[in-house]
């Protein structure tokens, strides 16, 4: 074992200083000040502004908020992880993302902008009418962000803190948690966006500094593939390979049938699953719905895109250097070694990154790189904090509360938020007992299990008229039995250890997780398809101004039949029934007031929705960055395939 291996890994903090704790203390000040600041910039005692930040944010924060909310602690020591066990081939994971974000800003928001609606469920009830699919959509996506998104950031930053600073496992989670949630809480969207955009400027700047230091380390990027195919751990398993680093390593597509992550997968499976993530999951989507405009919106996800390539350089290689520096503790395969180094049986991969920094960085700098972790996991809980808050007062409070105020959907919003932290402290004792080696892919196989029928429906809604409500219902209820029952399979049979026989049943070994997605979403599609084609087709007004084929560009005020209106209609509450009937027309494409506005009437900010029309300029210049990034994207793709 290296020498700095000897002792137990997480003995490492005796090298933390004074200078560090200072670092963290003025990133903690500062993260507080800004969160302030933000929620002072926009109304916070309206839906529109707690939830949706106005819907008057520029590009370029939302930009930063989109890459920072899907850059969570649990992707920084996952990444690192993988990249240390396995090569470059998870950057996939990140590279994939330029397509679906470009698909979200130019065909997704559109759709959402003239279905006036706050929440990705809301849009389904509005689609298909009726509640049914609605209320299954918001249970799974509060379900997905307690038990697979907070506790995966709350273990891997717990981790990493625990491992630098020494601090017990609930001191540092709770103290983040609080800070996360008082800001969340008291400034509703704005102060998640706007936090998050200096999350995000922390984290590059951490990042890069580490990288220069670990390829300085290595003798650079030229020595990376040799020393890592070097790697090898001083005490090995007989008559195995899995001490040995992956011939693939430097290589993105993998064999189709025996690569660990392989290439039909990494493209059309992840595709699916990234679609879902970044076009139908309330955390992304509401950031874009609260850009100004269109162009706005197409802004963010394009540098959120240019973003999502920085993770191969500042995450997955440095990881792979760990590995080479450090073989005998993050290539570790003997399960008792293994024990003694990080705790796990199954491998410590997920002490690369943290382990760099405690060993590489000097003083000071090692301070600055826990706040990147801190800013990493602060900002994905700041976002999945409010957006199910979100989820939770408009798609199921509104509907038992259907006479609620706004003050109250607003109190109930923050009380949401407080519950998610209790939640998220009392799953702490189970994180611990995870299994750590498998993190990351356990977060991507769930996934892929339950996601994809989500995905098939939201495609369809959107770009199939005739698709309806008995199809999308049945095709989730399906999706989901199907999913389940492979989840199970992978409860109750867990992949075997190194060296050990493979008792899985061959629907478990055969068929990989990322090519399950691709057969769950054509199940899904096929179900909705069929079932949709035999029953009775949607009216023309029920799908008007909610799908890509049925949005005109003319300013109208039309009525959406009343079947197919969610419970929240209006932002502003509907406080008594004998109001204005104007009152009660819906947000629909182009409508740039409520229909308040008709009476001649100012409507309030929170009453705006945006046209899906754009300056042609801004339109234009859009559409040729969005060129140029796809071109850089191909050729990394080309280049390291």
């Amino acid at each position: 074992m290296d020498s700095n291996s000897t002792t137990n890994f997480f003995n490492l903090s005796r090298s933390f200083t004074v200078s560090d704790i200072i670092v963290i203390g003025a990133y903690f000040l500062m993260n507080v000040a800004v969160g302030i600041w933000s929620s002072c910039r926009v109304s916070r005692n309206t839906l529109s502004g707690y939830f949706l930040a106005g819907r008057d944010m520029a590009w370029w924060p939302i930009g930063a908020s989109l890459f920072a909310s899907s850059e969570g602690s649990g992707l920084f020591i996952g990444l690192a992880g993988t990249g240390a066990a396995g090569g470059i081939a998870v950057a996939g994971f990140e590279w994939n993302a330029t397509y679906v974000l470009l698909a979200l800003a130019w065909v997704f928001v559109p759709v959402y902008i003239s279905s006036g609606i706050v929440t990705m469920p809301e849009y389904l009830g509005r689609r298909f009418g009726g509640e049914r699919i609605r209320m299954y959509l918001s249970a799974l996506s509060l379900l997905l962000s307690v038990f697979t998104k907070i506790s995966t950031d709350l273990y891997s930053g717990a981790l990493f803190i625990q491992v630098c600073l020494g601090w017990n496992l609930y001191l540092s989670t709770v103290l983040m948690l609080v800070v996360t949630a008082l800001y969340t809480i008291a400034g509703g969207l704005a102060a998640v966006i706007y936090t998050d955009t200096l999350q995000t400027f922390i984290m590059i700047i951490g990042a890069i500094i580490l990288t220069i230091t670990a390829f300085n380390k290595i003798g650079g990027y030229n020595n990376l593939e040799g020393a890592y195919q070097k790697a090898i751990p001083s005490k090995i398993i007989p008559n195995t390979t899995c001490h040995l680093p992956r011939a693939d390593a430097m290589h993105l597509f993998r064999d189709p049938v025996e690569g660990d992550l392989p290439w039909p997968g990494m493209t059309l499976g992840l595709t699916i699953l990234a679609t879902w993530y970044w076009c139908t999951d309330q955390v992304i989507v509401q950031r874009s719905l609260s850009a100004k405009n269109l162009s706005h919106a197409k802004g963010a996800s394009i540098l959120a895109s240019y973003l999502k390539m920085l993770p191969m350089i500042f995450i997955i290689l440095p990881g792979m250097i760990s590995r080479a520096l450090y073989p005998d503790s993050v290539g570790c395969v003997d399960p008792e070694e293994c024990v003694k180094v990080c705790g796990a049986e199954v491998g410590c991969s997920n002490i690369a990154f943290p382990k760099l920094v405690i060993d590489l960085m000097p003083s000071g700098l090692r301070g600055l790189m826990i706040a990147v972790m801190m800013a990493a996991l602060m900002s994905s809980l700041t976002s999945i904090f409010n957006s199910s808050s979100t989820l939770f007062t408009m798609d199921i409070w509104k509907k038992y509360r259907r006479a609620a105020t706004e003050k109250e959907l607003l109190l109930v919003g923050r009380i949401v938020t407080v519950i998610l932290v209790v939640i998220s402290v009392v799953w702490i004792p189970i994180l611990q007992s995870a299994n750590s080696g498998q993190l990351y892919v356990y977060i991507q196989s769930v996934t892929s299990y339950l996601a994809p029928p989500v995905t098939a429906i939201f495609v369809l809604a959107v770009f199939w008229k005739r698709t309806n409500e008995a199809g999308a219902f049945w095709g989730l209820m399906v999706g989901l039995v199907v999913g389940l029952a492979r989840m199970i399979l992978e409860f109750a049979y867990p992949p075997p250890r190194c060296g050990v026989f493979d008792p899985r049943p061959a629907i478990l070994s055969s068929i990989h997780y990322l090519h399950f997605a691709i057969i769950l979403c054509a199940l899904t599609a096929g179900v909705v398809v069929v079932i949709s084609l035999i029953t009775t087709p949607p009216l023309e007004e029920q799908i008007r101004n909610l799908t890509w084929w049925t949005l005109s560009q003319e300013n109208v005020d039309r009525e959406i039949p009343l079947q197919k209106v969610s419970s929240l209609s209006d932002h502003t509450q509907q406080r008594t029934e004998g109001a204005d009937p104007q009152r009660r027309r819906k947000y629909v494409r182009g409508a740039a007031f409520c229909s308040s506005r008709a009476n001649g009437a100012a409507a309030a900010p929170q009453d705006i929705i945006h046209s899906t029309r754009e300056n042609p300029f801004w339109s234009r210049f859009c559409c040729v960055n969005a060129i140029i990034l796809m071109c850089i994207n191909i050729f990394l793709y080309a280049y390291f395939a």
